[in-house]
C-alpha cells in the first residue's frame, strides 16, 4: 500500500512533542479517506518507537541530529523522505519546522502550500484546507488539488490523543545524502526565573490591552491575592514587560490549568494554539469580536482598570 500522509515530527529536544501526536491523529483519518498509509518521519535513529505506533511507518531520518536543527540540513532530510515515499499530504505543525520548510519544500516539489491550517479533509481528487487569516477573525477555505499538497497545522487544532497508540509500526531508514554546508552550533534554553506556568493549576494572563508597563501592577496584586503565577500574550513579552518564561503561546509554553483568567487579550491564532485546552477560559476584553470568545467558556466586555481592582479586593480580602 502507498504512502498517502507523511508527518514531520518536530522532535528537537528529546521528545516529540504534542503537536507530532495531533498530526498523527488525523493524518491517519486523511490517510484512510485516501486509501492509502500514514507515514512520520523522524530525525536521527535514536528515539522511542514504540510512541509513534500512531503512523503505519516510521522513516528515520539517519544523518539528522535531533537535537541540532538547522533548516537547510533538515530541508535536505526531509525532501528524501519526501522523495522516498511519494505522499500526496505532507503536514507539518506551525512552528519552528514548519514555518522554516513549509514553503521551500513546497516549491522543490511544485506544491500547493496551506498555512495556519485548523481543519483538514478529502473531498474526492481535493484536499480542503481550513486556514486562519488576520490572526484569527477569518477563515478561509482551500482546495489543494495539485499532485502532492503541504499544510502547516496550528498546534492545538486536533487532539493529541487520537494520535497516541501502541501500534507497530515498520521501520524504513532513509540516507539523507550529501548536505548542505551549514552547522546547528546549539539549542539555548530560556531561564525559567523560577516560574513554571505549565504546571499551575490557575493563571491570571495579560495582553496588549493593559496598554504599558506601569499597568502591570494591577493584574499582579490580582495574581498574588489568587496566589497563582502571572501569564502574558506574546505584545507583552516582546515588549519586555515581563520576562520570557511567562509567555503563553506557540512561541512561548502551552499550558492546560483548570481555570485560564485573560485580560486584555485579543486572541491571536499564536496565543489561542497555547491555551485553549484549559478546562476553564475567563476573557476579559472591551473588544466584543475578539477572537478569544471564540474559545471562551466566559467572557465579558467590561473595561479591565474597573474589573481587576474588584476581584482583586474580593479575593483579597
Amino acid at each position: 500500500m502507498a504512502i498517502s500522509v507523511l508527518v514531520l515530527s518536530e522532535r528537537i529536544a528529546g521528545e516529540h512533542p504534542e503537536a507530532t501526536f495531533e498530526l498523527l491523529g488525523k493524518g491517519s483519518k486523511l490517510a484512510k479517506q485516501l486509501g492509502g498509509e500514514l507515514a512520520v518521519a523522524v530525525a536521527g535513529t535514536d528515539y522511542p518507537v514504540q510512541e509513534l505506533g500512531g503512523a503505519d511507518v516510521i522513516l528515520e531520518l539517519a544523518g539528522l541530529e535531533a537535537g541540532a536543527y538547522a533548516a537547510p540540513i533538515w530541508e535536505a532530510g526531509v525532501a528524501a523522505a519526501i522523495a522516498a515515499s511519494s505522499p500526496r499530504v505532507v503536514l507539518m505543525s506551525t512552528g519552528t519546522v514548519g514555518l522554516d520548510l513549509g514553503g521551500s519544500l513546497a516549491t522543490r516539489f511544485g506544491g500547493q502550500l496551506a498555512s495556519y491550517v485548523i481543519d483538514l479533509d478529502v473531498d474526492g481528487e481535493e484536499i480542503l484546507a481550513t486556514a486562519q487569516l488576520y490572526g484569527g477573525k477569518m477563515l478561509a477555505e482551500v482546495a489543494l488539488d495539485s499532485f502532492i499538497c503541504f499544510a502547516t497545522v496550528i498546534p492545538g487544532s486536533f487532539p493529541a490523543d487520537d494520535g497516541r497508540s501502541t501500534g507497530s509500526p515498520r521501520v524504513e531508514r532513509i540516507e539523507v545524502g550529501e548536505k548542505p554546508k551549514a552547522v546547528a552550533m546549539a539549542i539555548r534554553e530560556p531561564e525559567t526565573g523560577g516560574v513554571d506556568i505549565t504546571a499551575a493549576p490557575m493563571l491570571v494572563s495579560v495582553g496588549r490591552g493593559i496598554g504599558s508597563s506601569d499597568n502591570l501592577e494591577l493584574v499582579q496584586e490580582l495574581a498574588d491575592a489568587l496566589k497563582v503565577p502571572l501569564s502574558a500574550s506574546r505584545p507583552v513579552i516582546d515588549s519586555g514587560w515581563l520576562p520570557k518564561p511567562h509567555q503563553v503561546g506557540k512561541s512561548g509554553k502551552k499550558v492546560k490549568p483548570s481555570i485560564y483568567l485573560s485580560f486584555g487579550i485579543s486572541g491571536a491564532p499564536e496565543h489561542l494554539e497555547g491555551m485553549r485546552n484549559a478546562e476553564m477560559i475567563i476573557a476579559c476584553n472591551t473588544d466584543p469580536g475578539a477572537p478569544i470568545f471564540e474559545v471562551a467558556h466566559f467572557g465579558t466586555t467590561v473595561d479591565l482598570f474597573d474589573l481587576v481592582p474588584e476581584l482583586t479586593e474580593r479575593f483579597g480580602g
